[in-house]
């Protein structure tokens, strides 16, 4: 008997799972390429749509979260790779602080959200994925938006693909002034 037929993995029972092998990748890589490439240098190079870009500023964007923990989960990132907010300038540090109060102002506008996750990991040992390239993160929040499938499946649904996602928020983003 192996293992399958021993423990009934895949055999019917009551529950349905939603697989989403895409997330392997990161979750061994730690966030980076295997390479060591850094994605936020390299996402201002692509176009806003392959890249998932929903504004550009002077020195930093604003990008939909590839791992999103919910719908219209972005990040703000300067274009610059700096890991460390203590050092960062006033005028860094202050288009960060507008760039995510525009980015609050959007995805309300956008989506209805009720409230908002805003914050940073930084280092490693603080939970960041991509330690090295400092990055803020956006997550809108509904009443009632935790359900049993990320507390008993460890999944959560996305009910809209990140392209329909970015091209809402970039067109929110437009009117959030």
């Amino acid at each position: 008997m192996d293992v399958v037929e021993q423990y009934g993995a895949g055999a019917p029972d009551a529950w349905q799972r939603l697989w989403s092998p895409h997330r392997m990748a990161y979750i061994r890589g730690g966030g980076t390429r295997a390479d060591g490439g850094c994605p936020f240098c390299e996402i201002p190079g692509m176009t806003d749509e392959d890249g998932l870009i929903v504004a550009r500023g002077v020195n930093v964007y604003a990008v939909l979260n590839l791992y999103p923990y919910n719908p219209g989960h972005l990040m703000v990132v300067p274009y610059r790779h700096v890991s460390d907010y203590a050092g960062l300038s006033a005028e860094l540090a202050a288009e960060v602080t507008a760039f995510t109060q525009r980015a609050v102002r959007a995805l309300r506008g956008a989506s209805g959200a009720q409230g908002f996750n805003v914050g940073m990991n930084l280092g490693a040992a603080a939970g960041a994925g991509i330690a090295g390239h400092l990055h803020q993160h956006v997550v809108p929040r509904w009443g009632g938006d935790t359900n049993l499938m990320p507390v008993v499946g460890q999944t959560k649904v996305l009910p809209q693909l990140l392209g329909e996602t970015r091209q809402l928020l970039a067109d929110g983003w437009a009117t959030s002034a």
